[in-house]
């Protein structure tokens, strides 16, 4: 036998059978048969068969049957739980996944002033570290989850005892048995599923945790990651939410109050269910009176302390959800999805200031508008019979909050007066003073009769809009259906100081200013003239004001606003007064590719440049932000900035991430203020942004664009009172898109007004009017208290006197001064000199507004 079997059998404890020598003959000589055992071998083999060898759970078994039940049980349970170990040990997270546990932060964006914009982010939380909070906050929570925390190991076996005796009884698992530990363990690194086999690993881990972890640091991870309803997590997040408080200045009802939310986070919730809340307070105080936490004083007080939870979400100070998604979308795209719950904070270029001017100017334009083209009816009609107050607070609760608007249901109406219904009892009546501006709408141009009651306008149910004036009296509005823009960046970097997208960011996603793309019409004009510059042309130029020749496009028959020509026209006055002919011809003359070539270094791709005579007509596509990008050129002296928004993004440990480092225009800045000097700044770190047009182009197209202002389709913009405001209207055809750009030394300003879906805004909304009205507004707040800004010519410019007629240098005293640039002193009329025959005329330097108006059109 070898020795493996000599090891088997000895291992077994039975031995093999040997051979046998022949027995000898009994007492009675007894022999058998060949071929047969004899009788003894036969009782042998027997034995042998009923020897063969045990399995291991015929043993286990057999030992489980001399024990008595109870330990019958605890041997199963340990023998469970030794094959679940071998089974699922290497399976288990690491402890490092639980010391290396990112909380959950909202993202927050701040505005460059550190107003905060907005949080995104589904879990609100104040991470804090332990030694800031109060040991009163921390026994309340000892108290009612785990009171023997610093006394057990991890695992508490009464509990898990109590645990198993109500499965048992019941034959559900509704109690788990869990310690402070075990909670940290199962929330941080397993399901929360109420299964026997995650209970097993939990108390695994918990074991590791008590090993690896101190008490201090089990309990700072408890208190920053437990859920307390309505998205926050942790208990300083929560001492926010429910009662605007620091940790420190919790009471010890309110300690209780907050310690008693976890357990069930809706149902015990002091918001959505106070009553059963109080109920859970105040078992907790009692216990905290028992474990000797606090005293009876204390605890008489606490008990009879109301509750004063609600919720303190921490509001926006500054409204601009146009930029704030913007900063989110960026951060998503940049970071990942993930970084929008790590607590980042970003610090965009938005100045609170300017954020709230612009925001004003859209919706104020908006409002104004709809009230010129007249009332559109209510925006619902609701049955109200037998409607109560709160019937009617929860209807109103579930309309589209609008900024500035507040929603009311009209309640009756009569000739005289209406009352209408606000929300949470408030009542206001309008008189017909109220709502006589409420026109019927027929069409852009068109509007019903003046009303001449109040029922004219409004009936019992109708769902409508009311504005205070500036007098605080209650008048009928409505929510403006026309849609607008507007984006102001800082033309020496290319700052985003203010972006609006719309009237409102909750009512409407769809932002405007950068993701609209449509045609800028005629304030795309200045790109053109300014090639026309670069290739000889001066401003004293004359320009054709006639029919175009060989346009090119087969059916396309371009025109003036105001279907006249002018014939010849100094290149000064063809822009002021924005002749579409007066364009088409020069860039028609200058060559299509050339200028396309040339504006391209504007930062205009070729979308926005059709091949085309059109496109000295703004046929091409752009957002406003796009087309303040290109205005930014001028007004900063020839250098190209690419706007931007985020100005810094750092972590919430403070570390920095991403600082900007924004190319910046000219050294010697390009505009002096007030009676200084040209401001000269000193050497910056930051790179150079790019040069890419002579300044003296620069500074003649400021010129030009300012005589845009004074005699030109951009005449309201006198209003401001200010001589270094210059910029361009656009209007696109058939009035469908009303814009003005226009700049000063600190702002390059673009606005918009137009319907989403290019409905006619009617006449006499051109960027003269309606976007040129918002614009005004806005810079009007944008630059009070700021001096007003001059602008030397640069060196290389010299200064001629012209016939305003025929643009050729004269000494008569009618003539006007223009700055050209020293090589093209001598050939005013560029490379296609156009000459005018006859004696020269008087100067026409008049705009005539009698009908037909000088109207800022495409065609």
């Amino acid at each position: 036998m070898n020795q493996d079997s000599d090891r088997r059998s000895a291992g077994s404890g039975i031995q093999e059978p040997r051979a046998a020598s022949p027995p000898d003959p009994g007492p009675r000589g007894d022999t058998h048969h060949p071929g047969t055992l004899p009788p003894g071998a036969r009782r042998s083999a027997r034995v042998l068969r009923a020897r063969r060898p045990r399995s291991p759970f015929t043993w286990f078994f057999g030992f489980l049957s001399i024990l008595g039940p109870p330990l019958q049980i605890t041997a199963l349970g340990l023998t469970g739980a030794a094959l679940f170990i071998a089974v699922h040990d290497p399976q288990l997270p690491s402890i490092e996944s639980l010391l290396q546990a990112q909380y959950e932060t909202p993202l927050q964006v701040y505005s460059r002033d550190g107003a905060l914009m907005a949080e995104f982010g589904i879990e609100r939380r104040q991470p804090v570290a332990f030694s800031e909070i109060p040991p009163l906050v921390i026994n309340a929570f000892l108290a009612t989850e785990d009171s023997r925390f610093f006394e057990h190991a991890g695992v508490d076996f009464v509990g898990l005892g109590r645990a198993l005796l109500s499965f048992a009884e019941t034959g559900a698992k509704t109690q788990g048995g869990s310690t402070i530990t075990m909670q940290v363990t199962r929330n941080v690194l397993l399901s929360a599923e109420k299964t026997f086999e995650r209970k097993l690993a939990e108390i695994l881990l918990t074991l590791q945790v008590e090993r690896e972890l101190t008490k201090d640091q089990i309990l700072d991870l408890y208190l920053n990651q437990i859920f307390f309803g309505h998205r926050a997590y942790g208990i300083s997040a929560a001492a926010a939410l429910y009662y605007n408080k620091d940790l420190d200045a919790l009471t010890p009802a309110e300690a209780a109050m907050l310690a008693g939310i976890p357990k069930a986070p809706t149902t015990n919730n002091p918001v959505t269910n106070p009553a059963r809340a109080l109920a859970r307070r105040n078992y907790i105080l009692g216990r905290m009176l028992e474990l000797g936490y606090i005293d009876q004083a204390e605890y008489e007080i606490a008990v009879l302390t109301p509750d004063l939870a609600r919720l303190h979400r921490r509001a926006p100070e500054l409204e601009a959800g146009y930029v704030a998604e913007m900063a989110r979308q960026a951060i998503a795209d940049y970071y990942g999805e993930a970084a929008l719950s790590q607590g980042l904070r970003v610090t965009t270029t938005i100045e609170s200031r300017l954020q709230e001017a612009a925001q004003h100017a859209v919706r104020r334009a908006l409002r104004d508008y709809d009230r010129r083209h007249g009332y559109y009816g209510a925006e619902a009609r609701v049955d109200l019979d037998g409607a109560r107050d709160a019937d009617l607070d929860t209807y109103l609760a579930e309309v589209v909050r609008v900024p500035d608007l507040t929603a009311g249901l009209v309640l009756n109406a009569s000739a005289d007066a209406a009352e209408v219904y606000l929300a949470g009892g408030e009542r206001v009546t309008l008189a017909l003073k109220h709502v006589a501006w409420a026109q019927e709408f027929r069409n852009e141009n068109w509007r019903g009769p003046k009303p001449r009651r109040v029922t004219d306008v409004l009936a019992a149910g109708d769902l409508v809009r009311l504005q205070q004036g500036t007098d605080g009296q209650w008048e009928l509005g409505q929510k403006p259906r026309v849609s607008g823009a507007l984006v102001t960046i800082a033309p020496r970097d290319g700052a985003v100081r203010a972006l609006v997208g719309g009237y409102s960011f909750n009512e409407s996603k769809f932002n405007r200013a950068v993701d609209m793309r449509r045609q800028p019409g005629s304030s795309f004009k200045p790109f053109v003239y300014a090639a026309a510059l670069h290739r000889g042309w001066t401003p004293a130029s004359l320009l054709r004001d006639e029919a175009v020749k060989n346009a090119g496009q087969e059916g396309w028959n371009p025109r003036n606003a105001d279907r006249k020509e002018l014939g010849p026209i100094r290149m000064r006055r063809a822009l002021a007064l924005s002749r579409n002919l007066a364009s088409i011809n020069l860039l028609q003359d200058l060559g299509l590719e050339d200028a396309q070539d040339y504006i391209q270094q504007f930062g205009f791709d070729l979308e926005a440049l059709p091949l085309g005579l059109s496109m000295a007509l703004g046929t091409g596509e752009m957002s406003p932000v796009k087309l303040a990008e290109g205005f930014a050129v001028f007004a900063n002296g020839g250098y190209h900035v690419v706007p931007y928004f985020i100005e810094r993004v750092e972590t919430r440990e403070g570390q920095v991430l991403f600082e900007a480092r924004a190319p910046q225009a000219c050294a010697d800045c390009w505009y002096r203020s007030g009676d200084a000097s040209a401001m000269v700044l000193p050497t910056s770190p930051l790179p150079q942004a790019p040069q890419v047009i002579d300044p003296r182009i620069a500074y003649q197209m400021t010129s030009l664009m300012r005589e845009v202002i004074e005699t030109g389709t951009g005449t309201r913009a006198k209003a401001l009172g200010r001589s270094d405001v210059v910029g361009k209207t656009g209007t696109t055809n058939d009035i469908r898109d009303s814009w003005f750009a226009g700049y000063q030394a600190n702002f390059v300003t673009v606005a918009w007004m137009g319907f989403d879906d290019f409905e006619k805004l009617g006449r006499g909304e051109e960027g003269g009017r309606a976007a040129l009205g918002m614009w005004v507004d806005f810079m009007a707040e944008a630059l009070d208290g700021l001096p007003v800004a001059s602008l030397e010519p640069p060196p290389g410019m010299v200064q001629v006197r012209v016939d305003p007629n025929r643009g050729t240098p004269t000494r008569a005293r009618g003539g006007l001064l223009e700055m050209v640039s020293e090589e093209f002193k001598d050939a005013l009329q560029g490379p296609e000199a156009f000459r005018v025959a006859g004696p020269a005329r008087a100067a026409d330097t008049s705009v005539r507004r009698s009908a037909p108006r000088v109207m800022d059109d495409l065609f």
